[in-house]
């Protein structure tokens, strides 16, 4: 065998490990990341804006609220399920996306498109007045 040859197949076959090895680092299982949180909201204050009308979100203290009807509020925690990356809020969507495998989420944290294997884990919230409670 010439040594360019060699080369060429040990390229090749190198290459198709990697491939196999990425492919198969991609985890099918639910990952399920929820920092603790124990903290409230007044709704009043204008940082929190967002929640004034149905379909806002906030992120605060690590967590996103959305206002998902007149006096209903759920809270979702910011990591993906499918390998626990950290999603963001797309505005012009209305999702949350996780970049690392574009994982898509509806503001129930519900799975539209992608990967992940269930919902965003969510918080129990609470309305009393003007002040909302977020623990879990």
């Amino acid at each position: 065998m010439k040594r360019r040859d060699f080369l060429t197949n040990s390229s090749t076959l190198l290459g198709v490990g990697l491939i196999a090895q990425a492919l198969d680092s991609c985890s099918t299982t639910s990952v399920t990341p929820k920092p603790n949180a124990n903290f409230t909201i007044d709704l009043t204050n204008s940082a929190n804006g967002a929640l004034n009308t149905v379909g806002g979100v906030l992120s605060t203290q690590g967590i996103y609220i959305v206002r998902t009807g007149q006096s209903t509020y759920i809270a979702l925690a910011p990591y993906c399920t499918h390998e626990g990356c950290g999603v963001s809020y797309n505005s012009s969507v209305k999702q949350f996306i996780c970049p690392c495998h574009n994982g898509k989420f509806d503001l129930n944290g519900n799975v539209v498109s992608g990967p992940p294997p269930s919902p965003l884990s969510q918080y129990k919230v609470t309305l009393s007045g003007t002040t909302l409670t977020v623990t879990g």
